[in-house]
């Protein structure tokens, strides 16, 4: 079957909730990825930061066959060998005392959003279900009824609803509204340090630390979202390390799974993460040996290979690239680490015209809120292959320029 074939079988069997490029992808390898028909692309979206470390990272692979002939679940009702060393090791690396594990990126932001509001009423006194979260405007954590409930993006709540209550929404980047916005019924602020959904919007410097301090003072969380910015992308293992704003809790997902397997957890203090007791909280596949070992091994790849100092030299050499290009089309250039968006003026008819024009050039990326390019390439990405991406794009500017 050829490109046009499998676009036709998925679009008569398969439900309509995304709008793909037209590349059908059947095979990988690091940073490049081939379609049905044999064409070669150079892949500059890494599934949203999932694929961080290339694809079919041959160290993650080897740890994922030898495991899955081992054992792949046991669910939560039994122990399994790989749990535990994972647990410790990733508190050990990220200086938390605990963590929660979960598959999705969605369940890990509903466990965050259920562990504030048990800390709310077990540690901070808030009365029953009077507990409120503040979240941001044009916030992204996932697709759950519960967490669309505090999106500001109308597609994704329209005809959805009744959604669930508790939630207050401020401005992005803006922590006096934080502070005006808590009550003594505030649990926790919900974040992510940068909104790559969003457009990859950076607040102003400094925006992180006076979150802390503002959520230190009034005896409320500080939970960052990192699914998409944690673990190497933006050029620090986290991204509010670029600010030593260390919150009370971070969600993480996507590249922990090595680019093979779904894996997601809440990492917190001891004083948050105790108010679990047995059966209040759980998944079948959260913490299953398959997935344990593959993040094992995604996370020693990621510290003995490099890729967060990789990210941030690369992504400052490539965006220093990105904004000598001259078009009468692009507003700004911007990001952090490897993690750059190209925002265009709305006279340039949208970004998913340069997008589709960068696919039939052979690099793969992704328009976000209509006028945003977004790049995000695997973290194991050199200087060659940013110099020919650089070209694609410079090449696709002067096409749709003219």
């Amino acid at each position: 079957m050829n490109t046009k074939q499998y676009i036709a079988v998925e679009d008569k069997y398969g439900a309509h909730n995304y709008h793909p490029l037209d590349v059908v992808i059947d095979k990988a390898k690091g940073i490049w990825v081939w379609d049905v028909d044999g064409r070669k692309y150079l892949d500059f979206l890494s599934a949203y930061s999932a694929v961080n470390h290339g694809h079919n990272h041959p160290r993650i692979i080897k740890a994922l066959i030898a495991q899955a002939r081992k054992l792949t679940l046991t669910s939560r009702a039994f122990r399994n060998d790989q749990w535990p060393m994972l647990a410790k090791e990733l508190c050990q690396r990220t200086g938390y005392d605990m963590v929660l594990p979960m598959n999705s990126g969605a369940e890990a932001v509903e466990t965050a959003v259920k562990t504030a509001r048990k800390w709310g009423y077990q540690k901070k006194g808030i009365p029953q279900d009077q507990a409120e979260i503040i979240v941001c405007a044009n916030n992204f954590h996932g697709r759950t009824v519960t967490v669309i409930s505090f999106s500001t993006e109308p597609l994704y709540r329209k005809d959805f609803g009744p959604f669930t209550p508790g939630f207050k929404i401020i401005p992005f980047g803006d922590a006096d509204a934080l502070e005006k916005a808590i009550t003594p019924n505030t649990a926790a602020f919900l974040v992510e340090p940068y909104q790559a959904e969003a457009g990859i919007l950076i607040p102003a410097s400094g925006y992180l630390k006076k979150v802390r301090e503002i959520c230190s003072k009034n005896n409320i969380l500080f939970i960052a979202d990192e699914i998409q910015t944690g673990l190497g992308r933006t050029g620090k293992l986290f991204a509010w390390e670029h600010e030593k704003a260390k919150p009370d809790m971070i969600v993480i997902g996507k590249s922990l799974g090595g680019g093979c397997y779904p894996i997601s957890a809440c990492l917190a203090t001891a004083d948050v993460m105790n108010v679990f007791r047995p059966g209040e909280h759980g998944s079948t596949f959260g913490g299953n040996p398959l997935a344990c070992a593959i993040a094992r091994e995604s996370l020693r790849v990621i510290k003995e290979e490099n890729l967060v100092a990789n990210a941030a030299k690369m992504g400052k050499y490539f965006m220093a690239k990105l904004r000598t290009i001259k078009s009468r089309h692009i507003k700004e250039v911007r990001g952090r680490g490897l993690l750059i968006g190209v925002e265009l003026y709305p006279e340039a008819g949208g970004a998913r015209r340069y997008c589709e024009a960068l696919a039939a050039a052979g690099l793969l990326c992704k328009e976000t809120h209509d006028n945003v390019i977004r790049f995000a390439p695997p973290l194991i990405i050199g200087t060659k292959d940013l110099d020919w991406a650089f070209e694609k794009i410079k090449e696709v500017f002067v096409q749709l320029d003219k």
